[in-house]
């Protein structure tokens, strides 16, 4: 009998521990392994190319077995990305790389779209002062003149190693030889074919009358033509000549005003990379016009001083300390940050510690800071969803991390008629009126008026990283107002949470941008438990669907490159 009620308290006692260990796991945190199906991501010997398809990243991978270096293999994969990937990939967009030479050099090339010469700062409001919905997004007037082109000539002819037209062929033959469509490619262009009729006086080969299902090959004869031109005349091959007369022909018959003059004008150029330390790691990122490295390095250092490894992944403090450092750098983001070609960016003041420290001071972790009592700091006063971004390490250690884009899915929905490509719709990252929000809600100022031959702010964040003198980590993503926050976790998620790239690029992520003042998160994004905690002590939180697509590289101890390839997409990685 003894035995017997024994055996019956030791089962009690079994199911009591069994339930506590569930409540357990489900409560304040998540495990690091129930972010990710797949623990490890593909690992390489020497070199590695990770981008939003397999196409594009095969290319670049056999641009470095050939001998190419990574700079070479950049100009084949984005060139790659315009025929395999053309709701994001682009030669009518523009873009930004960020590099790192094998003895520590580091760049960045802006090949950001500019304003045409006939822009003015309220050509998208109507007589009364009201912006025109749908005028900066949509058609022929939202497209700002494209530079990436001119970005992968420049790049080219500074770092490049092998001849320019082995690198713009392999885009050739896989637009002449088709791209066998999946199942989200199908659905992109099945959803925008109205949009495109409806932005276009003809009718663009991405249009058909019957839906495009998985497995359908979409060839790009006018793109071939367009890339054979680049191919043989270099930036020519489309700021001039055939291409150039298409593209203005193209902007007088829908109304748009990107001319001839604006063309030959066009030129990337190449900047100084913002540059910070996090703990043991050096960050390297694009600075303005694009918000990204200064947003990325003020979010690290406000970070910084919080133990976040002991507070948990997703944690309720965890969320609560990066959400407060959102709210403020998106402020700062919303009035200092521009074109610095036109507008004084304060870019000391903003990455200052001292200043970042007294931003994070009003913080209180009993209860949220409404956005309304959060203004942009105290500072001298000084008068964008569909992305793609690639990473790519060669043999020898160079590492680029370039993102590019046409903004919106499809841009304009704008295609070139007789070129075959897409124009971007980036005229709408600029501040169509200062306080109103553009499509990814992000609110802008003064600093980043419409201006002729102004360069547009933008969010991305193409990054890497060193950790003791050497290269450590390349990573980047599309997103609009996201990339910024996804870039931000997926490092944190490495550094302090010990996930491998893989995991850190596949697990859910959340998202605050100071306006709105909701914290978006994914589906799987923040446990029931911690949102009820966040909840009560005055926070909103909205589910989304998923977001950004990161495309990372990891220097593995042993010397090994880890991919982190996003399976919120069809991203993929190639290497030897």
């Amino acid at each position: 009998m003894h035995q017997n009620l024994t055996k019956a308290a030791l089962c009690k006692l079994w199911l009591l521990f069994t339930i506590c260990l569930f409540l357990f796991s489900n409560c304040a945190t998540h495990s690091v392994t129930d972010t990710t199906a797949h623990a490890r991501g593909y690992i390489a010997d020497k070199a590695m190319v990770v981008s939003a398809h397999p196409e594009a990243s095969r290319i670049g991978m056999e641009v470095m077995k050939r001998g190419g270096n990574a700079y070479d293999a950049t100009v084949a994969t984005q060139f790659a990305l315009a025929v395999a990937f053309p709701v994001a990939g682009n030669i009518g967009g523009g873009g930004f790389t960020i590099y790192r030479s094998a003895t520590g050099e580091t760049g960045a090339l802006d090949y950001r779209e500019t304003a045409p010469l006939a822009a003015s700062e309220t050509m998208y409001q109507d007589s009364a002062g009201n912006v025109v919905t749908g005028l900066s997004t949509d058609g022929h007037l939202a497209a700002g003149v494209p530079g990436t082109v001119d970005g992968m000539v420049k790049l080219h002819q500074k770092l490049g190693s092998l001849p320019w037209n082995e690198l713009v062929q392999p885009a050739i033959d896989l637009a002449r030889n088709g791209v066998v469509l999946t199942p989200k490619e199908a659905d992109g262009l099945n959803r925008t074919q109205e949009a495109i009729l409806k932005n276009n006086r003809h009718k663009p080969y991405l249009v058909r009358p019957q839906a495009w299902k998985a497995g359908d090959t979409l060839r790009h004869e006018d793109l071939a033509r367009t890339l054979e031109r680049i191919r043989d005349k270099g930036r020519d091959g489309f700021y001039a000549g055939e291409t150039a007369a298409l593209l203005v022909k193209e902007m007088k018959r829908g109304g748009g005003i990107i001319s001839k003059q604006d063309l030959e004008n066009y030129t990337s150029v190449w900047r100084e990379a913002v540059e910070g330390n996090y703990k043991d790691y050096k960050v390297i990122s694009m600075p303005p016009p694009s918000s990204g490295g200064i947003a990325l390095l003020q979010l690290l250092t406000m970070g910084e001083p919080y133990d976040l490894r002991k507070s948990g992944w997703q944690s309720a403090e965890e969320v609560q300390v990066i959400t407060e450092a959102e709210r403020r750098v998106y402020a700062d983001r919303a009035t200092y940050l521009g074109d610095p070609d036109f507008v004084a960016v304060p870019k000391r003041e903003l990455l200052d510690k001292s200043y970042l420290t007294m931003r994070m001071s009003t913080m209180q972790l009993d209860k949220a800071t409404p956005s309304s009592e959060v203004k942009a700091g105290q500072l001298p006063v000084y008068e964008s969803e569909q992305t793609t971004h690639f990473s790519i390490v060669d043999p020898a250690g160079n590492a680029v991390s370039t993102t590019t884009t046409l903004n919106g899915a499809y841009g304009s929905k704008v295609v070139v008629e007789g070129a075959g490509f897409i124009l971007n719709n980036e005229m709408d990252d600029f501040s169509v009126k200062p306080g109103v929000p553009n499509m990814f809600g992000l609110v802008g100022g003064k600093a980043n008026a419409i201006a002729p031959t102004k360069r547009m702010l933008s969010s991305m964040t193409p990054t890497i990283l060193e950790k003791d003198g050497k290269l450590f980590m390349v990573v980047g993503t599309p997103g609009g107002s996201t990339i910024i926050t996804s870039v931000f976790q997926a490092i944190v998620n490495v550094l302090e949470h010990n996930m491998t790239m893989q995991q850190a690029v596949s697990a859910p992520r959340f998202h605050h941008q100071w306006l709105p003042d909701v914290i978006q998160h994914e589906p799987d994004a923040i446990s029931t438990e911690v949102r009820a905690i966040l909840t009560n002590k005055g926070y909103k939180l909205e589910q989304r669907s998923p977001y950004g697509r990161v495309d990372a590289i990891l220097v593995l101890p042993n010397g090994k490159l880890e991919a982190g390839a996003d399976p919120r997409g069809d991203d993929a990685a190639s290497g030897f």
